[in-house]
């Protein structure tokens, strides 16, 4: 179901470079550094804090709980926060479980459609280290009926 292409294979058969190539294969270089070090088994939050000083000793931006309202019919029902947001444009989820499921998928999909980001990475930091990447553009959120997505920064409480 998901595809990974590493720097080795950075274009898609069609010739189109990955949205935010660069930045996600940092990302995810960082996160087996992380990996490697810390080992599977512990607490999310755990190594979400590893992964957050690796992250900026490597040059990032990583921000923690970055809050995006969501909509329906115009009014806002609810917020979310991801547990990371990287240099402004990779919305990052780190998971510790022993695989992946549909469910984490799905999280991430209904966080790009309510935001602003168009990349998302899922990490998990299992008994074997797993990346997901999930990729939708604000024209495919146009394309499929969505309101375009509001920048969290604009609203005022």
């Amino acid at each position: 179901m998901f595809d990974f292409f590493p720097a080795s294979n950075m274009r898609l058969a069609i010739g189109m470079e990955l949205l935010h190539h660069d930045t996600t294969e940092k990302i995810i270089g960082v996160f087996y550094d992380v990996y490697n070090e810390t080992g599977c088994d512990f607490l999310e939050k755990v190594v979400q804090s590893a992964l957050v000083i690796a992250l900026r000793s490597a040059g990032l931006t990583a921000v923690e709980r970055v809050s995006y309202p969501v909509f329906f019919r115009g009014e806002i029902i609810g917020e979310f926060f991801p547990d990371l947001v990287v240099n402004g444009i990779v919305l990052v989820e780190v998971k510790s479980k022993n695989t992946l499921a549909a469910r984490d998928d799905a999280q991430v999909i209904n966080y790009l459609r309510v935001s602003p980001l168009e990349v998302a990475l899922i990490l998990n930091f299992g008994s074997k280290p797993q990346v997901m990447r999930r990729i939708l553009t604000n024209e495919r959120k146009a394309h499929r009926g969505l309101p375009p997505p509001i920048d969290s920064k604009v609203l005022s409480r």
